[in-house]
């Protein structure tokens, strides 16, 4: 009997898929974290990630289109910081319903040019098609570099390690900031080139409740969270910082001796501790968003 996707949930479908995948060239870190990493030269490794939005899930049908474009391509920044690397190229794929407007199209290449003129990408190309149904699609494809052996993952993470958010986390689709957030770049790349050096780390956009789970998972530990820790955008509930999503703030772990040596003021943006990783069971966490779910 067939299954449909709502009864396994996103997890589960992308446990299935993954199992399928083959591989011929090398790789240094495949599928199930923020990007993957291939082999470059002595000096850089190169990430590749793809993303996508769409109309009725990610933006509604009434946002402007150059805030769709914005969004679209600052998602898979995210990524790339999440990482700790630089951002490079991306290739863009519109598809629309021939009933929108050339317009529309436009506005979304002005929010996408005005993203890749923030952090230094350069657009190479894409492609465009038509959708049998009314509504839009984008998919971003993007590369970037990271000093060869450093990108950071989410697998290094271990019990006692203090987790952190770089952000007040909830309320971001009824705020309008899932539109026009900024990627943690600069705080990812001054790990890198300063220190600490994070033991775990992804960006923050199914919601507390579905990625630290995912974090935790791939560094084979549990987790034990102080809720009264997690740092909330003004009018949100603690219960909305753990499960609405779209916050594309980063997620990490650091030592206790890292964290405690942490210079709070020379960092290009504030962090907030809000529990560790552990061997005990886990903080129950309402789930955060998944793809599929009925």
């Amino acid at each position: 009997m067939p299954t449909p996707l709502h009864q396994l949930g996103e997890n589960a479908v992308l446990q299935r898929l993954l199992q399928r995948l083959t591989t011929q060239a090398p790789m240094l870190t495949g599928p199930g974290d923020d990007c993957a990493v291939v082999p470059r030269d002595s000096e850089w490794d190169t990430l590749l990630k793809t993303d996508v939005v769409v109309e009725a899930v990610h933006f509604t049908r009434d946002t402007p289109p150059e805030r769709v474009g914005y969004k679209a391509l600052a998602r898979a920044v995210s990524d790339i910081a999440a990482m700790g690397g630089i951002p490079e190229y991306a290739l863009i794929t519109l598809l629309m319903h021939p009933q929108r407007t050339v317009e529309t199209a436009e506005g979304i290449y002005t929010g996408l040019n005005t993203c890749a003129a923030l952090y230094g990408i350069s657009v190479a190309g894409g492609e465009t098609s038509s959708l049998p149904y009314d509504g839009i699609v984008i998919n971003v494809a993007l590369t970037g570099r990271v000093e060869h052996g450093r990108a950071f993952l989410r697998s290094g993470g271990k019990p006692g390690d203090i987790i952190c958010v770089s952000g007040p986390l909830g309320g971001s689709f009824p705020s309008g900031r899932h539109l026009d957030f900024k990627p943690r770049l600069n705080l990812a790349r001054h790990f890198m080139k300063h220190g600490p050096r994070p033991t775990a780390m992804m960006d923050l956009s199914d919601g507390l409740g579905a990625d630290l789970p995912r974090l935790a998972a791939a560094s084979g530990c549990s987790y034990q969270l102080c809720p009264e820790q997690i740092p909330c955008h003004a009018g949100c509930s603690i219960q909305q910082a753990i499960s609405d999503g779209e916050d594309y703030e980063l997620l990490f772990t650091l030592t206790p001796q890292d964290f405690n040596s942490l210079n709070l003021h020379n960092l290009p943006q504030p962090v907030f501790p809000i529990g560790e990783l552990s061997t005990a069971p886990a903080t129950p966490l309402s789930q955060g968003w998944q793809h599929f779910r009925a």
